[in-house]
């Protein structure tokens, strides 16, 4: 004899819907977030529309001389020291689309600027003293930025991504890497001074 369930049909139709209801509770726990919008004034996003307009989306070893700044020369001595970026783009780029590298060097006389290519300049500097990497547009620390620094006599390494940093970064995009590719030729006319 055949024992027969007591159960009425509904239980186990109630057991799929509950099963359903917290199953797509689950996954939307696991939805991923929307990026924040970025603003249309953003110093990144500006630049990555003028290159991708003006020059096919790719910028190759572009040299820039920065700023002037008073820091220590290889002797340890107090000395007028000056920045040298070299910038790259590649819109194609999953990761690191926009890579600044910064270097050091001798605050330069107008003769040497005369003798001297700006790819020479950047090479008196030898090693980068940082690094900034974009990925996307917006403010420096979005996911796939990168920041790497050098402190004292070591190398570059990751560095955390601080207040301080995107205020650099922002300084070089807005004061120098922008003006150039706009200006379209030689960067080493332009010279700022450090923000304070």
């Amino acid at each position: 004899m055949k024992r027969k369930c007591l159960c009425p049909p509904t239980f186990g139709v109630v057991v799929c819907l509950l099963l359903a209801l917290l199953g797509a509770r689950s996954g939307a726990a696991f939805a991923k977030d929307k990026p924040a919008p970025v603003d249309p004034n953003d110093p990144t996003l500006r630049l990555f529309q003028f290159l991708d307009d003006s020059r096919g989306g790719k910028l190759t070893e572009f040299y820039i001389l920065g700023d002037t700044y008073t820091g220590k020369d290889a002797n340890n001595q107090d000395a007028e020291l000056q920045h040298v970026l070299m910038v790259e783009y590649d819109k194609t780029r999953v990761f690191g689309k926009l890579t600044i590298h910064v270097r050091s060097v001798s605050k330069l006389a107008p003769e040497q600027l005369k003798t001297y290519t700006l790819k020479q300049i950047f090479d008196f500097g030898v090693d980068d003293m940082e690094k900034f990497v974009k990925t996307e547009p917006g403010q420096l620390g979005r996911t796939g930025d990168l920041y790497v620094a050098s402190t004292g006599d070591r190398p570059l390494a990751s560095a955390p991504i601080t207040d301080e940093a995107r205020k650099r970064y922002e300084f070089f995009v807005t004061q120098y890497v922008m003006p150039a590719v706009q200006k379209g030729g030689d960067a080493a006319a332009l010279v700022k001074h450090e923000p304070q």
